[in-house]
């Protein structure tokens, strides 16, 4: 399995006048697990979110699957995990509900839920480590467990492309574990993932590739580069607050 998932060429993106991308080109290819990676407020999350279209480009373009964003219609094919749930709290929805919402973009939104979609929710949840809590509201888990929601909701679309918004920031090491695991099982099933983060923890040995992102351009492509500072101390835990990299209202869907 070769070929371009995706692929921004001089890709700008502004707000008010400031940029936010200058001048960025990236290429990710089936089977690639690539991090992006840079500190606070410098264009990473803003990059995953241009590739998806939730984000306008000022100039330049973007590819996925080899056809231009503005024309490509097949979202099946892609699936998308936030940074947080955000209907976690105060939607009476079942994990199992949720998970299942995972399905629509493939089966279309007229069409009752069949086998096949049972089939992937259950596998989703598995994958996830949230099997026994499939009945249990949403708002009943912990922060990780709705992040591993979210994760399920995402597999069980069987995309051929996940794509990551720092998806284990905050989370607890029994969750970033499983993210870990579930995303083994996708890789290894051939499935492409593009994935955010402020440093990688258990995801670390499953990266092909880390591109840094600095001051809206990229300043490294290639091997992961050592953590360095306090990040690096074993007993370092990813739980400190991020700052927005965005001004809000940016969240619509595709």
């Amino acid at each position: 399995m070769s070929g371009s998932v995706v692929t921004v060429t001089h890709g700008v993106v502004g707000y008010d006048g400031r940029p936010v991308l200058r001048d960025v080109s990236l290429t990710v290819t089936a089977g690639e697990v690539v991090a992006i990676l840079g500190a606070n407020g410098s264009g990473k999350s803003t990059l995953v979110r241009t590739v998806l279209g939730l984000v306008p480009l000022s100039a330049g373009q973007v590819t996925l699957f080899g056809t231009e964003l503005r024309r490509f219609r097949q979202w099946h094919r892609v699936g998308y995990v936030p940074q947080r749930l955000g209907a976690g709290s105060g939607v009476p929805a079942t994990v199992a509900e949720v998970v299942a919402s995972g399905r629509l973009a493939r089966r279309g939104v007229l069409r009752p839920a069949g086998r096949a979609d049972r089939e992937a929710v259950a596998e989703a949840l598995r994958a996830v480590g949230l099997a026994d809590r499939a009945g249990d509201p949403v708002a009943t888990l912990s922060g990780g467990q709705q992040q591993r929601t979210l994760i399920a909701r995402a597999l069980a679309g069987r995309p051929e492309l996940l794509v990551l918004d720092e998806p284990t920031a905050g989370v607890d090491a029994v969750s970033q574990e499983a993210f870990a695991g579930a995303l083994r099982g996708f890789v290894d099933g051939g499935g492409t993932v593009l994935l955010v983060a402020h440093e990688l923890g258990p995801l670390r040995p499953l990266i092909n590739r880390a591109v840094v992102v600095h001051q809206g351009g990229i300043a490294h492509d290639g091997a992961v580069p050592e953590p360095a500072g306090h990040h690096a101390d074993p007993d370092h835990d990813h739980v400190h607050p991020h700052g927005p990299e965005e001004p809000a209202g940016l969240w619509s869907a595709p």
